[in-house]
């Protein structure tokens, strides 16, 4: 279980680096995003490890992976100013 952790901790951190370095025009701090990546594996990590009991490390990594990703995605801005139209009748 600890290496699950480990392992869930380091999959959202390498998954947060990789959003900030390809996407960093788009994201906020650093820092933020890479707690974000940790916190989202591990929290991924232990709801899937809790749903599916011990003995299911690959598919708790995944969920790790996919709980990270999908924190991750929220912090993401859109790429340029919205423009809002008024519409005459």
């Amino acid at each position: 279980m600890i290496l699950e952790a480990l392992g869930s901790a380091l999959l959202g951190l390498a998954l947060a680096w990789a959003a900030a370095h390809r996407l960093g025009h788009r994201l906020p701090n650093r820092n933020l995003v890479l707690a974000t990546g940790v916190t989202g594996g591990l929290f991924g990590a232990f709801i899937t490890h809790s749903a599916l009991g011990p003995g299911h490390v690959l598919a708790t990594l995944f969920g790790a992976v996919v709980l990270a990703a999908a924190l991750l995605s929220l912090l993401v801005r859109p790429e340029g100013r919205v423009r809002r139209t008024t519409s005459t009748a």
